[in-house]
């Protein structure tokens, strides 16, 4: 029996493009993330153009596919910690209040055990008011206390390294709700953006705008920017007090921001405090 080793080689060799290929496809496989957006408190008439926008951003950007989680059901169903087995990072769109969480516990566990967390502007008014700080509160690294009217004010970026503080320049205006934060600790978080004086009334001081930190082996991001429409989509055509360029520069922002929780971004966890 004749074998002809060209056709055997080429098969072999076609046999093993195939498997690298299926290797590769298989390395590059996007990351999933879950967008929760559910509010038990005040809800931001953001929420849902900014939904949209996390969506394009993970289409353009190819590095991970997007679910929502928008009602108590969606939460119910896929928020449990065997639902969190298939999911990579979550996203806490403007959530408000005691949300129904199937398991408070267990999804800071879920965190801390090498998962991504990013929060937007009022991820930080949710577990709100609880005496000590609710272990949700301590996860994220500061609870909204308050805010002034909405304002124009001079963002530092404290972190021009970061993925996520790449889109800004030294210092840059934005026009959004500023808020005040209490259970903030610096020496517990890596600064990104902050303010050297209170947005309204200009008294000096520290005033966080975002951070990051580890959670165990965990990845978390806060940013409280994201209250206004124009601040979130360069095309919104309604009440804009921002120009484009700060929107455009901003969806940077929550895309590195969420690309650095997936650990597909670089930038420092370490508190510039510590020694």
């Amino acid at each position: 029996m004749k074998i002809n080793l060209f056709l055997l080689a080429s098969s072999l060799t076609v046999g093993a493009l195939l498997a690298a290929g299926s290797a590769s496809t298989a390395q590059a496989a996007p990351k999933r993330v879950l967008v929760v957006s559910v509010t038990k408190g005040f809800r931001h008439s953001v929420i849902p153009l900014t939904d949209k926008v996390i969506g394009e951003l993970a289409q353009s950007s190819g590095a991970f596919t997007v679910d929502y989680v928008r009602t108590d059901e969606d939460m119910a169903q896929k928020m449990t910690p065997d639902a969190l087995k298939t999911v990579d990072a979550v996203v806490f769109n403007n959530t408000t209040g005691d949300l129904p969480l199937p398991d408070v516990d267990a999804f800071l566990k879920w965190i801390e055990a090498g998962h991504g967390f990013l929060g937007i502007h009022a991820a930080t008014d949710t577990f709100r008011g609880h005496k000590p700080l609710h272990a949700y509160n301590q996860m994220i690294g500061g609870e909204f206390k308050t805010h002034g009217a909405q304002v124009e004010v001079e963002v530092i970026n404290q972190d021009a390294t970061h993925a996520a503080c790449t889109p800004f320049p030294k210092t840059f205006r934005v026009f959004d709700e500023i808020y005040l934060m209490s259970g903030f600790e610096r020496d517990t978080v890596h600064g990104l953006l902050t303010l050297d004086k209170h947005p309204n009334d200009k008294t000096p001081g520290d005033y966080p705008i975002a951070w990051c930190k580890n959670f165990g082996k965990g990845r978390v991001l806060y940013t409280s920017l994201g209250h206004r429409e124009d601040m979130v989509d360069p095309k919104w055509a309604g009440d804009r007090k921002n120009p484009p360029a700060v929107a455009e520069a901003y969806q940077k922002h929550l895309l590195a921001g969420i690309q650095w929780v997936l650990g597909l971004e670089k930038g420092s966890a370490k508190p510039q405090t510590a020694k």
